[in-house]
Order: structure tokens, then C-alpha cells, then sequence
């Protein structure tokens, strides 16, 4: 990547939830030698969102997601662009195309498969002939399962048959922004299916080894646990195929835990309910209409929430139980994530890889040492290496 580009990283969406809020916590960890800036297409917001971070001298550079040639400018301008505009389905591609082309890194937020398969499809390639990596997914979805996951394969014994299950808890509320992704996904089915078909016709695999990853099942293990049918066990299933050290057969199931039966029968009604509810289209318009994008959670309920994941891995005859841990993860524990998953394609060195890859394959060791340091969790619970 050249060395001329006068921004390390531009935060594009900063006017969002999210975006404000990685936008705060870049000011307070970024340090004096990260050259950054702020993208977007109304100045007055961007202008406001640079006084409530108090950074009067930060640039402010226009980037309007329908205007590939503002795009197109800021790619060329930085090593780095992240991006909080969504739904991605709708925004993102865009800006994957013009860090495509630019050679520039690209980080999201998006829980989005079919957005993710149909970028894999167009731009990989040539992400992989100008060095870009394309880094989906870097915050809650799935920062904590494809680092937990890594962590604990690492663990385990080498070259060796290795299964890991893992188990999330918690409490947070979901933002406007959050809630328009899982509602455009889920009424979207056949054309994710398609996106997802047409990426397994053009993606290598690994020969001679084996790799899944999928929901769990809904099964009694000291609590209830429940399938939990997210991007992040596909996201974990790329990781384990890119890297030989998940062994010769990887298995990764991934699950909700609830202490109560009742509980569990309540999420998973609900869950239903919003998959059938989605595919109508005036009740899916009612149902977007009841959070605004750029909504989210006040600091007192933000404050109050909490995420823990529990991996069981067990591979050579050995088991290893560890566990990742923050606090409010669909906000405040998100714009860390994705704050430093900027910094980390900005600064550290990492694996010599470009196209789309995984925060796994694209960073690794590096952004665990980071989000440790910035207060999130990775410890071993149980088992040889504990």
C-alpha cells in the first residue's frame, strides 16, 4: 500500500448510533500518531459529532454511499476505511468495491450473509491482486466466536479431529440499525440461499480437510441451550478452512444458553415470529417503523449490559473450556471491537493475506492482544491448559 495516503483511517457512518460511538472511542485510544478522519455526506452532523469527541481540528472529508466517486476519493486517501452504514445489502457494496480497487483495507459491522457471500463473489479477487483485505463482521457479529474460537483451537492438541461448541449469555438491546439488517436478512432467504450457492461454486477449499459450522441443537446441558442461527458460525467455518491449525476435521456449533425451559421456548417463539413476520410485507414495514436506524440504548441501560461466551473444546483426547467476556455488546463493547480492529489493519503487522478474510485469518493474535488490553476478556476456565 502506498505510503503517501494522508489518512491511516477515516471512520465512514460516524453520524450513526454506532458510529458515534466508535468515533468517541477512536478519540480516546487512537493516539497522537494515527492520522484519521471522519466520512459522510451531511457536514453538519459530522461537524457535531466532531465537537460532542472533542477534536476540533479532526478532518471532515464528504462520502455519500449513492456517490461511487466520493467513495472511490476517500479509498485512495487511507489505509484503512471503516464502516458503520447499513444495512449493508442496501449501502455496503459500493465502498467494498472502490477499497477493491484502491488497495485500501476495509472493516464492517454487517451480520449480513447474503451481503457477505455477494461480496466474496464480486470483489475478492481483485481485493487479492491490490493487497486489500476485506474484513467483514468485526463487532459482536463475531468478533467474540471467531477470536474465542481461534483462542481456544490454539489451545488444543495439533493436527488432531477438534470440536468446539459454543455458548453465549447475556443482556443488551438491539439499535434501529441492528434491527433493519436481521429484518432485510430474514425476508431475504431465497436470494441469501442463491448468494450463498454461487460462492461455494467459486471458493477454494481446503483439500484434505474437513470444516463445518453450524447452529447447535436445542439440548439440556446444566442451562438450555438453543440453535442460534447467526452469521457467526459461517464466519468461524471460514476461519477453520483458511487455517490449517483447526486441524484435519473442525466442527464449531454455536448456541444461546438459558437457565429456564421456559425461557428458551420464549426466544425461540420469538424468533419464529419475527422470521414469519418478515417475509410480510406491510408487517415488516411495521416492524422496521418501530426502531429508527440511529437509535440505540441510553449509557444507564448500556452500562447494565453484559455478554459472556463459553467454548467447550475438546480435540486429541484433551478438553479446553475458556471463555470471552465484556460488557454492553451491541454497543459500547462493538465500537471497541471495531475501533480497534481499525487500529490493528492500520498499525500492527500481520499475516500476509488480502481479499476477504476473517478477523481470525486477517489479525488474529494481534487484535486479541488489543481487546484484552481494552478490557475485554479471554480466559481459560478449564481443562490442561488452564
Amino acid at each position: 500500500m502506498p505510503d503517501d495516503r494522508p489518512y491511516d483511517i477515516v471512520l465512514f457512518g460516524a453520524t450513526g448510533f454506532t458510529g458515534a460511538l466508535t468515533a468517541g472511542y477512536l478519540a480516546r485510544n487512537a493516539g497522537p500518531g494515527c492520522r484519521w478522519a471522519l466520512a459522510g455526506r451531511d457536514p453538519a452532523k459530522l461537524e457535531a459529532v466532531r465537537e460532542r469527541i472533542g477534536l476540533p481540528g479532526l478532518p471532515l472529508l464528504h462520502a455519500d454511499a449513492g456517490d461511487p466517486a466520493s467513495l472511490d476519493g476517500i479509498a485512495r486517501r487511507t489505509r484503512v476505511i471503516a464502516t458503520t452504514v447499513g444495512p449493508y445489502l442496501s449501502y455496503g457494496e459500493p465502498l467494498v468495491a472502490a477499497c477493491a480497487r484502491a488497495g485500501t483495507h476495509y472493516a464492517d459491522l454487517t451480520g449480513e450473509p447474503e451481503f457477505v457471500d455477494l461480496m466474496f463473489t464480486r470483489h475478492h479477487a481483485r481485493a487479492r491482486e491490490t493487497g486489500a483485505k476485506i474484513v467483514h463482521a468485526c463487532g459482536f457479529d463475531s468478533i467474540p466466536y471467531d477470536l474465542g474460537v481461534y483462542f481456544t483451537v490454539g489451545l488444543l492438541p495439533e493436527d488432531v479431529p477438534i470440536q468446539v461448541d459454543g455458548y453465549l449469555r447475556g443482556n443488551g438491546r438491539p439499535s434501529g440499525g441492528t434491527l433493519h439488517s436481521a429484518v432485510t436478512a430474514l425476508s431475504r432467504a431465497p436470494q441469501a440461499a442463491r448468494a450463498a450457492l454461487d460462492r461455494r461454486r467459486i471458493e477454494e477449499r481446503p483439500a484434505g480437510r474437513r470444516v463445518a459450522g453450524r447452529p447447535g441443537t436445542l439440548r439440556y446441558v446444566g442451562g438450555w441451550a438453543l440453535p442460534l442461527p447467526t452469521i457467526d458460525p459461517q464466519i468461524v467455518a471460514r476461519s477453520a478452512r483458511a487455517l490449517e491449525r483447526y486441524g484435519p476435521h473442525f466442527v464449531y456449533r454455536h448456541h444461546m444458553a438459558v437457565k429456564h425451559l421456559g425461557g428458551a421456548l420464549g426466544l425461540a417463539a420469538g424468533a419464529g415470529a419475527l422470521a414469519v413476520l418478515a417475509q410480510i410485507p406491510p408487517a415488516r414495514s411495521w416492524l422496521l417503523g418501530r426502531v429508527l436506524p440511529g437509535s440505540g440504548p441510553t449509557p444507564e441501560q448500556r452500562a447494565a449490559s453484559w455478554f459472556k461466551v463459553t467454548f467447550d473444546g475438546r480435540g486429541g483426547g484433551e478438553r479446553v473450556v475458556t471463555e470471552v467476556a465484556g460488557g454492553d455488546p451491541g454497543y459500547d463493547e462493538t465500537a471497541k471491537m471495531f475501533g480497534e480492529s481499525a487500529l490493528c489493519l492500520a498499525f500492527d503487522d500481520l499475516p500476509e493475506v488480502s481479499g476477504q478474510v476473517t478477523t481470525a485469518v486477517a489479525m488474529g493474535d494481534a487484535l486479541i492482544e488489543r481487546l484484552r488490553r481494552a478490557g475485554i476478556t479471554f480466559r481459560v476456565l478449564g481443562g490442561p491448559k488452564a
